[in-house]
C-alpha cells in the first residue's frame, strides 16, 4: 500500500474500514449471465465510459498512514488491468451453471483483491457466457452496489430506459393513538430484548452444536456453491395464505422448513425439535425504502449516501420435524415482524460505530467476529429488476450473488431478476458435502407451501 502524500486523501467510512480487516475482510462477487457471445471490448468502453468509471470509489487506490488508518487517494484508471479474461471452459462438466458456481466457490477463499489498483475486477468466462463482478465490500452495501450495477444496464426491450426496481410500501397501520402507544412500547420492548441478544452472541451465548455449525477457521476451507432458484409467483400465492406475509417472510419460511428437511435427510434424529438454528441477516438503513436509483444516490439529499449503510439482525429459525409447511411461514413471519417493530439493525449499526470510535477497527473486527462464530448462517435478500435488462447491448439471463467465505459454513444470498429469484447458497464442503441436495430443500420447501397454499385459498 502507498502512503499518503498530501491532505487530498479521503478517509474510509467505519463500516469500510471493518470490511479491510483481517477477522471480516469481504469481496462481494456478482454473477451475471449473458445471453449472447461477449464483447470484451465493448464491456470495457462501456464501464469506462459510465458513472462506475467515473466514481471515486472506483478510481481510488486504498493507502494507510503512519497511523495505519486507511484512505481512498484518487488515481488514473486503466480499464485493463479491471478485466480478467478467461477463454478455456473453467471445468469439464460442461454444465455452465456448475462451472461457474465452481469458479465463484474457488474466488470465496481466494487471496483477495490487490492493493495495487482500485479494488474491483470484472472476470469474463467466454465460453460460459458469463461476466462475474468483483468488487470489495469497503466500496459499498449491496444496495449501493446494485444500483451501481443498474446504471450501466437498460431495459432490453426498450434501450434508452433505465431498469426499474419495486419499493417496499409500507402497510397501513391502525393510527389511533392507543395503537401507536402500544406500538412504541412494543419497539421500547424488542429493543431492548433483541439487543442484549446481540451484546450476548458477541461474547458467550452460541447456538447449540449442529451438523451445519461452523466456528473460528472455517472461512479458510474449500468451499462448493449450488443454487436454488424460486419463482417468485410460486413465492406471492404462498405469502397469499398467511395475512399481511411478505417475499421475506416467504423466504425464511423456506429456509426453516428446508433446513429442517436437509436435517432430517442427512442427519435423522441428530437433533432435539425445537433446536434453535440461528442466522445473521443484513438490513437497509437507508431512509428511503427499498432500493434507489443510482443517480438519486448521488444527490445531496440528507441521509442519502454511497456506500456501506447497514446493520445486521439475528434471526433464529427452529428444527422442527413434519411441520405443516405453512406452519414455518407464519413463525417466519412472527419473528421477523418483532425485528421490523425495533430498532435491532439501528443498535447493531451505532454499537459497532462505537468500537470502532473508541477502540480501533480490529476490536469492531473482533466483535462481529465472534457474532458469526457464535451463529450458524448468514443470509441477504437484494431486490433486483423486475423485466429483463441489458448491458453493453447483450440482455442478461440472471444474476447470482456471493460474498467470500465466513466462519459460517453456510452463507446465503438471494437476488430477484425478471420474475425468478436465484439462492446462491456457500457451504464448506468439509461440513456440507452436497449443497445441491439443500437447494433442492429450499426448492422442494417452496412448493410444498405453494401447493398447501393453492388448496387453503380454495377452500
Amino acid at each position: 500500500m502507498g502512503s499518503l502524500a498530501d491532505g487530498s486523501d479521503e478517509p474510509l467510512t467505519p463500516a469500510g474500514r471493518l470490511f479491510l480487516q483481517k477477522e471480516t475482510n469481504q469481496v462481494v462477487y456478482c454473477a451475471l449471465g449473458m445471453k449472447h457471445p461477449i464483447d470484451v471490448e465493448a464491456m470495457k468502453a462501456s464501464v469506462k465510459g459510465s458513472i462506475m468509471g467515473k466514481h471515486p470509489r472506483f478510481g481510488s487506490l486504498l493507502v494507510r498512514d503512519r497511523r495505519g488508518v486507511e484512505h481512498w487517494r484518487r488515481t488514473e484508471l486503466d480499464i485493463d488491468r479491471h478485466f480478467v479474461v478467461v477463454d478455456e471452459p473453467v471445468t469439464d462438466s460442461g454444465d455452465d451453471e456448475a462451472a461457474v458456481n465452481e469458479y465463484m466457490a474457488d474466488l470465496s477463499i481466494s487471496s483477495g483483491l490487490s492493493t495495487d489498483k482500485p479494488l474491483w475486477e470484472v472476470h469474463v468466462l467466454r465460453v460460459h457466457y458469463c461476466l462475474v463482478l468483483r468488487v470489495h465490500h469497503s466500496l459499498g452495501d449491496g444496495i449501493s452496489l446494485m444500483s451501481m450495477f443498474l446504471a450501466l444496464c437498460r431495459k432490453a426491450n426498450d434501450p434508452d430506459s433505465l431498469p426499474t426496481i419495486p419499493s417496499a410500501k409500507p402497510r397501513p397501520r391502525d393510527g389511533s393513538f392507543w395503537s401507536m402507544v402500544l406500538r412504541f412500547l412494543q419497539m421500547v420492548w424488542f429493543t431492548i430484548v433483541f439487543a442484549f441478544g446481540i451484546i450476548r452472541r458477541s461474547t458467550w451465548a452460541r447456538d447449540p452444536k449442529n451438523p451445519i455449525s461452523g466456528g473460528d477457521g472455517v472461512e479458510l476451507w474449500p468451499r462448493k456453491l449450488a443454487t436454488a432458484r424460486f419463482w417468485l409467483k410460486d413465492m406471492k400465492l404462498a405469502k397469499a395464505a398467511v395475512p399481511d406475509a411478505t417475499i421475506n417472510d416467504v423466504l425464511f419460511g423456506v429456509l426453516s422448513r428446508g433446513l429442517s428437511k436437509y436435517l432430517d435427510e442427512k442427519c435423522p434424529n441428530s437433533m432435539q425439535e425445537g433446536l434453535p438454528i440461528t442466522g445473521v441477516a443484513m438490513v437497509n438503513l437507508r431512509k428511503q425504502p427499498g432500493l434507489q436509483e443510482f443517480a438519486d444516490m448521488m444527490t445531496k439529499n440528507p441521509g442519502l449516501r454511497w456506500g456501506n449503510r447497514f446493520g445486521f439482525v439475528l434471526l433464529p429459525l427452529y428444527y422442527r420435524k413434519n411441520d405443516d409447511p405453512l406452519e414455518h411461514l407464519r413463525k417466519a413471519k412472527k419473528m421477523l415482524d418483532q425485528r421490523k417493530n425495533s430498532l435491532e439493525a439501528h443498535f447493531s449499526y451505532w454499537i459497532g460505530n462505537l468500537v470502532m470510535s473508541c477502540f480501533g477497527a480490529k476490536a469492531a473486527g473482533v466483535l462481529n467476529r465472534r457474532i458469526l462464530c457464535n451463529t450458524t448462517f448468514t443470509i441477504s435478500n437484494v431486490v433486483g429488476p423486475q423485466e429483463e435488462i441489458a448491458y453493453a447491448g447483450n440482455p442478461i439471463t440472471y444474476i447470482k450473488a456471493n460474498s467470500s467465505s465466513l466462519p459460517h459454513a453456510l452463507t446465503m444470498h438471494m437476488v430477484s431478476y425478471a420474475g425468478w429469484a436465484d439462492l446462491q447458497i456457500l457451504v464448506a464442503k468439509d461440513i456440507i458435502p452436497d449443497p445441491e441436495l439443500l437447494a433442492k430443500c429450499f426448492e422442494d420447501a417452496l412448493l410444498e407451501m405453494t401447493a398447501t397454499a393453492a388448496a387453503a385459498l380454495k377452500d
